[in-house]
């Protein structure tokens, strides 16, 4: 890909978005906890300093165990390691497991502690999952710390998942957005960085875009939408929970009938929440009439979570397509000018997709009744999924 062809997404999304791309950075994709957790765990491990830690999703299983055996092993050591857990996402974590991290010297904040009598505050989560080690490794994405993500996605009780192990000057990016969080989670500390993250010669550039929860739409809604509208050959997403506007869909016919090849692949049978799903199937009849391709995983529950752009650009992290991610909760993505990694990830897709059934109009058409009238049932709780 030429550079003046890099030049242009970089412009147009620093327009878009006032957040600058920042040279000289690695991006490698892991795929599902066979490849995730393990490099994730030897990250802990290797950490010299600091560890820095939020999920959304801390539940059950031998890998919650693992990572709370090496965040607490980390600690006995000396370094400086912090857990930030989402207070709704993460309340059926075992107590066992927060007492022997806190009680090896692991600080362990909750965000927004559940509160009946502030509804409003309860409707807003972190759904950002970062890991940042020693200021210098990061890691962000979709996987969560629980038993469903676990394998290689072989059978439905292992999910389909990507995440991003990130090297480089970016890494503040991902600080910056952990920092946002636990900060608000409990007592305020400045956090001057105690030596700049040397840049790789060969790396690439990387604008880190983190959204918070407000009333209307996220810098997040603005990114997607960007993505969007910046492509014009291809544009490939990949999201678990999908319930798009009608301005979303607008924009993605709009972008199918300029001549760019729109694909989605999203979950099928395999889903942990079946009203995300039927509200966004609402869409799909308007979507493939306005030439989107619409792809539906089999093999297990499908939650990564990622956008490809003209084979030039990758969008990864926690987002998904839905009303959450867009409108109410704390988000963090990566934007990544990697022909190469473009390549990789679509390369993903296309093996996923032999895995997946592909819609077409007159079959989504001949659905029955009863599935429209769920559809349209769901939909009216759009702004809740």
């Amino acid at each position: 890909m030429h550079s003046k062809n890099i030049t242009y997404y970089q412009v147009q999304l620093e327009y878009a978005l006032g957040v600058p791309f920042i040279d000289g950075n690695r991006l490698k994709a892991l795929q599902n906890g066979a490849e995730i957790f393990p490099a994730m765990l030897a990250a802990i491990a290797q950490a010299q300093d600091s560890v820095d830690f939020e999920t959304f999703v801390y539940w059950q299983g031998d890998i919650a165990r693992r990572f709370a055996d090496a965040l607490a092993a980390k600690a006995r050591e000396g370094k400086t390691v912090r857990v930030l857990l989402d207070a709704f996402g993460a309340k059926t974590i075992s107590v066992t497991l927060v007492e022997k991290m806190q009680s090896a010297g692991v600080e362990v904040r909750w965000f927004r502690p559940l509160a009946t009598w502030r509804l409003w505050r309860n409707d807003k989560r972190t759904h950002r999952k970062i890991l940042v080690i020693d200021d210098r490794i990061g890691f962000t994405g979709g996987v969560g710390i629980a038993e469903e993500w676990e394998g290689n996605a072989s059978n439905p009780s292992e999910w389909r998942e990507t995440h991003f192990k990130l090297d480089g000057p970016a890494v503040r990016g991902l600080k910056s957005a952990f920092l946002d969080n636990w900060n608000e989670a409990g007592d305020w500390t400045w956090d001057g960085q105690r030596t700049p993250t040397p840049a790789h010669p060969d790396g690439e550039p990387v604008q880190i875009v983190r959204a918070s929860s407000t009333i209307g739409w996220t810098e997040m809604a603005s990114l997607l939408r960007a993505l969007v509208s910046v492509s014009r050959q291809s544009l490939t997403i990949v999201t678990a929970y999908f319930v798009p506007d009608a301005k979303l869909v607008d924009i993605l016919c709009a972008a199918a009938q300029r001549g760019v090849e729109v694909r989605l692949l999203l979950p099928g049978k395999y889903i942990d929440k079946r009203l995300p799903q039927l509200a966004g199937q609402l869409s799909f009849e308007r979507l493939l009439a306005g030439g989107v391709k619409i792809w539906i995983y089999q093999r297990t529950m499908l939650h990564a979570k990622l956008m490809t752009v003209d084979g030039t650009l990758a969008c990864v992290g926690s987002a998904n397509l839905n009303h959450r991610s867009l409108g109410k909760d704390e988000e963090c993505c990566a934007v990544v000018l990697s022909p190469a990694l473009a390549a990789e990830l679509e390369s993903d897709f296309i093996a996923d997709c032999s895995h997946a059934e592909q819609l077409t109009l007159a079959a989504w058409k001949g659905r029955s009744t009863w599935l429209r009238a769920k559809e349209r049932l769901a939909r009216l709780l759009i702004e809740q999924l």
